[in-house]
C-alpha cells in the first residue's frame, strides 16, 4: 500500500529529507524519485533559464551516487558543472530553484560557497580528474578513508588536461572513482579520436559484465575452478585486447567497470558500489542519453543545452536568434566564398560561435577541435605558418586557457591569425565562471597583439574583413553576447577605427568603446540636454592605443573613461599612462626579449645601473623639478 501510495504523490521528493533519504529508498521509489526531479527540471529551467538537456541525461546517475556515497563526506566533483542540477536539488536547494542563475539566487554550477556539498568550483571542462586526485590524495594524508568521484563527460575528455589528471591519478593508490558520463555531446557533436574510441567501446556488451559473470561461473566448477580462473586472470591483458582489442583507461592504470545503462538505476547502483569498494583508482563508464526524456531536446540537445527563459512553463524554445555570434558567423562564412584560404575553428562550439553558417558552406575548412582551446590556437598558428588565414572563435573566458599559446606559439613569431572572442564583457546568469572580463587585460600585455572591439553589427562585420586583410599579426575581435541594442548610433566605416563626438567648448572627455557605447552615447545626449557640455570619443581598435586618439585626450582638461572590463590592465589605464608621460614615467621591458646574458638583456631595455641612473637624471630634468 505504501508503495502505490508514494507512486500516486507527484510529490513525493518534498516529503524527503535530503540527500540522507535517498539510501533507505526502494528501487521503485528511486526510479519514481527520477520521474519526478525530471519533470521538474523541464518545468522549472522553462522559466528561469539555464542548462537542460545536459541535466535531463544525468538524473539517473545523480540519484544513484547519492544512494551510493554520503555527501559531503564523500566528495562528489562535477565537470563542467552545467549537468548538476539534480546534485543540487537533492542536496537542499530545491526551494530555491526559482532563483536559478539570478541575482542572490543559486548558482547554475557548483560553487563550495553555496553549499558543503559542492566539492570544487566547475564552470569550465577537463578539470574534474585533477581536482579530484587532489581532493583524494589530501584525504588519505589526513586519514580520511571516503570516497572521491569526478563525473566527467565524453566530451570533457577532448580537453588535454583530462588526460594530465588520468596520467597522474592512474599510477596512484588513491581512493578515486571516474564516472564516466557517455552521451556523444559536448554542446555540439563530440569529434575527434577519441570520440570514435568511446563509441566503439560504447557498442560493445558490458565487459564488466561478461568478465563477472565468467568469473563467477569458472570459480564454481568443481576441482578444477580455482586453478582456471588463476590462469584466466594471469591472462587478462589477452583476453581484454581480444574482446576491445584495447582499453585506453586500463592502460593509464585503471580498473575499467562498463559500459552500463546510464538510465538503469540498479545497474548503476550496482557498479558504483563495486567501485567504491575496490578503494583504488577506477572508471565507471556509463551510456546516457542527453536530454532525455524530452523528446525535442533527444533530437537536439545541441540546441537544448542552454536556454533563455521561456514565454510558457512548457514552451521550451530553442530558436536562432539574430546575434553578434551570427553576424560574425555569416559574414565570415561570406568572405570564404571569395577567399579559400580561410578557415575556422572552434572549440567544440559550432553553433555558440556563429561557425554553422561556415560548417554548412565550407566543410573542409572548418576544424572542430573539441574541448582544446590549446590546441585551437596552435593548430591555428600551424595552418596560419603556411600561408592560410584562421580564423579561432572562442568565448571570452574559455581563451583565458589558451595564454600561454598566444603569447608562445603566435605573438613572438608576430604569426597572423584572428581570435574572435565572443561573449566578451559581461555575460550574465552563467556567474563568474563565465564572465568575459579578462581578455583585454591579459591581450594587451602582448606585443604583436591588436584587439578590436566594434559595438554595432554592422562594425563587426567591418572588424571581420580588417582582421582578414588589413591587419597584421594576432588579432582579437571581441564581440559580446546577444544582440546589438541600436544601429542607430555613430557607425565607423571600415579602417576608421574610432568616433569623436565633438561639441563646441567641451573640456570634458567621456572614451569608451564596445557593447556599453550605447549607454554611454545616450548618457551624454542627456547630458548635453541639460546643459552639460560634454564630448564623447568611441574606439574601435582599442589596443594598441592609436596616437591620434592620445592627440584628442591631450584637447581636454579632464577624461572619464567607461569599460565594461577589469580596472587592473584595461584600455583605460594604459590610456592613462599615455596622457601622464609629461610628469610620470615607465621605464619597464617593451617587446620580447631575445636570448642574452642577464646583464646585457638589462642593459638593453634600460634597467642596469647606468641606463636608470641616466634616465632618472634626463627625466627630472625634463621636468625642471629641482
Amino acid at each position: 500500500k505504501g508503495e502505490l501510495d508514494f507512486m500516486r504523490d507527484s510529490n513525493f521528493i518534498n516529503k524527503l529529507k535530503l540527500p540522507q533519504d535517498i539510501k533507505g529508498l526502494t528501487l521503485e521509489q528511486k526510479k519514481h524519485l527520477c520521474d519526478e526531479i525530471r519533470s521538474f527540471l523541464i518545468e522549472s529551467v522553462g522559466k528561469t533559464g539555464g542548462h537542460l538537456a545536459s541535466n535531463l541525461g544525468t538524473v539517473e546517475l545523480t540519484v544513484a551516487l547519492h544512494s551510493v556515497f554520503s555527501s559531503p563526506h564523500d566528495k562528489i566533483v562535477w565537470d563542467v558543472g552545467h549537468q548538476s542540477y539534480t546534485h543540487k536539488i537533492l542536496t537542499g536547494r530545491l526551494d530555491k530553484f526559482n532563483t536559478l542563475r539570478q541575482l542572490d539566487g543559486i548558482s547554475g554550477f557548483p560553487k563550495p560557497s553555496e553549499s558543503e556539498h559542492d566539492s570544487f568550483i566547475s564552470g569550465h571542462s577537463s578539470t574534474s580528474i585533477s581536482a579530484a586526485f587532489g581532493l583524494a590524495t589530501a584525504m588519505r594524508l589526513q586519514g580520511d578513508d571516503n570516497s572521491v568521484v569526478a563525473v566527467i563527460g565524453d566530451g570533457a575528455l577532448t580537453g588535454g588536461l583530462a588526460y594530465e589528471g588520468l596520467n597522474n591519478a592512474g599510477k596512484s593508490d588513491e581512493n578515486l572513482i571516474i564516472l564516466l558520463n557517455h552521451n556523444d555531446m559536448s554542446i555540439s557533436k563530440n569529434v575527434g579520436a577519441f570520440a570514435r574510441y568511446l563509441a566503439h567501446i560504447r557498442s560493445k556488451p558490458s565487459y564488466f559484465k561478461t568478465k563477472a559473470v565468467v568469473k563467477k561461473t569458472i570459480t564454481k566448477t568443481p576441482i578444477i575452478g580455482k586453478g582456471v580462473n588463476r590462469f584466466i586472470h594471469a591472462a587478462k591483458t589477452g583476453i581484454k585486447e581480444m574482446l576491445y582489442h584495447s582499453n585506453i583507461f586500463e592502460s593509464f592504470g585503471f580498473i575499467y567497470l562498463g559500459p552500463i545503462d546510464g538510465h538503469n538505476i540498479a545497474e548503476v547502483i550496482k557498479t558504483l558500489e563495486v567501485a567504491k569498494r575496490l578503494k583504488r583508482p577506477v572508471v565507471v563508464h556509463a551510456n546516457t542519453i542527453k536530454g532525455k526524456g524530452l523528446p525535442k531536446a533527444e533530437e537536439n540537445p545541441g540546441a537544448y543545452h542552454g536556454l533563455s527563459k521561456c514565454s510558457t512553463d512548457t514552451d521550451v524554445n530553442a530558436s536562432i536568434q539574430d546575434n553578434f555570434s551570427n553576424v560574425f558567423g555569416k559574414k565570415l562564412a561570406d568572405l570564404a566564398d571569395k577567399d579559400d584560404k580561410i578557415c575556422a575553428i572552434t572549440a567544440a562550439m559550432k553553433y555558440g560561435t556563429g561557425l554553422q553558417f561556415f560548417y554548412c558552406r565550407h566543410k573542409n575548412r572548418f576544424f572542430d577541435v573539441g574541448i582544446a582551446e590549446q590546441h585551437g590556437v596552435t593548430f591555428a598558428a600551424g595552418l596560419s605558418t603556411m600561408g592560410m588565414k584562421p580564423v579561432f572563435a572562442v568565448y571570452s573566458s574559455f581563451l583565458q586557457r589558451s595564454y600561454d599559446q598566444v603569447l608562445h606559439d603566435a605573438a613572438i613569431a608576430n604569426t597572423h591569425l584572428v581570435l574572435a572572442v565572443d561573449r566578451a564583457g559581461i555575460v550574465g546568469e552563467d556567474g563568474e565562471t563565465h564572465q568575459g572580463l579578462f581578455d583585454v587585460s591579459f591581450l594587451s600585455t602582448m606585443p604583436n597583439v591588436t584587439i578590436l572591439s566594434p559595438s554595432t553589427y554592422s562594425e563587426l562585420e567591418w572588424c571581420v574583413e580588417s582582421s582578414l586583410y588589413d591587419l597584421d599579426g594576432v588579432v582579437a575581435l571581441r564581440y559580446p553576447r546577444g544582440k546589438c541594442s541600436s544601429e542607430n548610433i555613430n557607425i565607423c566605416e571600415k579602417g576608421q577605427y574610432y568616433h569623436h563626438d565633438r561639441t563646441s567648448n567641451a573640456r570634458i572627455l567621456v572614451i569608451t568603446y564596445g557593447r556599453i557605447y550605447s549607454n554611454a552615447i545616450a548618457a551624454v545626449k542627456e547630458l548635453r540636454s541639460e546643459g552639460v557640455n560634454v564630448d564623447i570619443l568611441k574606439l574601435v581598435k582599442i589596443h594598441p592605443i592609436e596616437q591620434e586618439v592620445i592627440n584628442i585626450a591631450k584637447g581636454y582638461d579632464g577624461i572619464i573613461f567607461i569599460e565594461e572590463g577589469m580596472g587592473k590592465g584595461s584600455i583605460a589605464e594604459g590610456l592613462g599612462y599615455q596622457l601622464g608621460k609629461e610628469l610620470y614615467k615607465i621605464y619597464a621591458i617593451t617587446g620580447f626579449v631575445k636570448q642574452s646574458t642577464v646583464e646585457q638583456a638589462l642593459e638593453i631595455h634600460g634597467l642596469d645601473k647606468k641606463s636608470i641612473f641616466n634616465n632618472v637624471k634626463t627625466t627630472i630634468k625634463e621636468w625642471d623639478i629641482d
